[in-house]
């Protein structure tokens, strides 16, 4: 099944673009799902598997590299935005 995920990141740290530039050039490494960025959000679509597993694992990764952040998602299963 397909997910279309819009997510958004609210960085604590006063410094707030590093990790947000870091998060979006994470996401974009992976190949099999599509990646659009906005200025206040960015969309994932793909398997709803693959998708929620990236979130996950880059989630994790950001705490460990960045400490704190915010993250608001919206989930769309079954629906392709991109």
């Amino acid at each position: 099944m397909i997910l279309t995920a819009e997510i958004s990141l609210y960085p604590t740290d006063k410094d707030f673009v590093p990790p947000i530039k870091s998060f979006i050039a994470r996401l974009n490494r992976y190949e099999g799902i599509k990646v659009q960025t906005s200025p206040t959000a960015t969309i994932v679509v793909g398997d709803h598997d693959t998708v929620m597993d990236i979130i996950k694992r880059e989630t994790k990764a950001h705490r460990e590299e960045f400490g704190m952040g915010i993250f608001v998602t919206k989930l769309i299963p079954g629906y392709e935005a991109l």
